[in-house]
């Protein structure tokens, strides 16, 4: 009899029968029935309505046993993503690890199993939370090599390489990676000066603390990998940031003056250099030209000695026509001082070149007029060509 059954509690089923509870052999008789009907027997309670028979009771029992063994294996069943791998446990004890995909265990209590994230990257920031201005002391004030304290915050970005050692070597790993950051970063620090963490070093300590931190945790057998140490920011403490400012202004008041001393440098050696080159230069072709002109004296006095030596009149002639030759090259008036008459002759040789140019110009020129004779007197005493031609030379000595 169903419970929505408008009959429900009525005995004989008539509408002037008494209210009341449900008969509970009744309810038992149905339910049978229904089993009954599930696995293929005829319905029908015991005769007489009396109790259930331990057969009914035993077939109840069974079916129930078996959905909850089939729920109890279909727990067993479960699903890991690309990024995740399973540890699986036998009654607590390491058994295997599983890829992604579908998979299956015994269900618990016999095996379990821990899903781990290998690629998911964790941070864990250091001396600060969310943004620098949220400074936690306690973990950011560190003291250097030369006793001084700065405020360094900075952040760890780690991954899992092995998860079976992240689960069983260390009993809360997050909080290893945490506790070994800070200390390998305050011994980075405290092997370090303060000049140096807070300018020129920042990315040398990271890079110290990075190995560090790996080294530690890898002889732990944490099952970590630090995949980034980025140090946010590095500072002197508060009480004495504006003693720093100060040192730091003047800092860079020195690097100024290096530099303009340095550009300085820059443009007047070069300039010296050049100079002491081009001084060199000169002095070693000045010492080249004196000695080849010495060589070459030198070599014309031996082949004149050489001459002198076979003909003496005919070379003390040679060498004075030459000389003569230089003189009156380099003059353009000859005084001539004739001994037999005691007069001085005057010999403009100037314009006796320009007239020779003049008449080899002329003649070079067909269309030019025939050459002009040439002037009837030298000088301003009157005397002409003929009357110097028809002097007596007296013969030299």
């Amino acid at each position: 009899m169903s419970l929505n059954d408008p009959q429900w509690g009525r005995k004989g089923g008539g509408s002037g029968g008494n209210q009341g509870p449900p008969d509970l052999d009744e309810l038992w008789r149905s339910f049978n029935q229904r089993l009954n009907g599930i696995f293929g027997r005829r319905g029908g309670g015991t005769p007489g309505g009396g109790p259930p028979s331990t057969r009914q009771l035993g077939g109840g029992a069974g079916l129930i046993a078996i959905l909850i063994l089939v729920v109890w294996l279909a727990s067993g069943f479960y699903i890991v993503d690309e990024s995740q791998r399973s540890v699986v446990l036998t009654f607590g004890k390491y058994s295997q690890t599983t890829g992604p995909g579908l998979r299956w265990r015994m269900p618990y209590p016999i095996q379990s199993n821990e899903i781990v994230n290998l690629t998911g990257i964790r941070t864990f920031e250091v001396g600060y939370r969310n943004n620098v201005k949220t400074k936690v002391l306690r973990e950011a004030l560190m003291l250097t090599d030369d006793e001084n304290i700065v405020d360094i915050q900075f952040a760890v970005q780690w991954n899992l390489k092995d998860p079976e050692d992240y689960l069983f070597n260390v009993r809360r790993p997050d909080e290893a990676v945490l506790q070994v950051a800070e200390a390998a970063f305050r011994e980075v620090v405290g092997k370090s000066s303060m000049d140096f963490v807070l300018y020129e070093g920042r990315e040398q300590i990271a890079a110290n603390a990075h190995k560090l931190i790996q080294e530690i945790l890898d002889r732990y057998g944490t099952g970590v990998n630090i995949s980034a140490v980025v140090m946010q920011n590095a500072q002197p403490p508060e009480q004495v940031q504006a003693a720093f400012d100060d040192a730091v202004k003047a800092k860079q008041d020195l690097e100024r003056q290096k530099n303009e001393g340095q550009a300085y440098y820059n443009d007047v050696v070069p300039k010296a250099r050049g100079s002491a080159a081009r001084l060199t230069e000169e002095a070693n072709g000045y010492r080249q030209r004196i000695v080849a002109n010495a060589e070459g004296e030198s070599s014309r006095f031996r082949q004149i000695l050489s001459e002198y030596s076979k003909a003496p009149q005919v070379t003390r002639e040679r060498m004075y026509l030459d000389t003569v030759q230089d003189v009156m090259t380099s003059t353009s008036k000859v005084m001539i001082d004739s001994r037999s008459s005691g007069n001085l002759l005057y010999l403009p040789l100037d314009k006796i070149m320009q007239m020779s140019a003049g008449a080899i110009a002329a003649d070079s020129d067909t269309s030019r007029a025939p050459r002009a004779d040439m002037p009837s007197s030298f000088g301003s005493d009157g005397r002409t060509r003929d009357g110097l031609r028809s002097r007596d030379r007296e013969p030299r000595p």
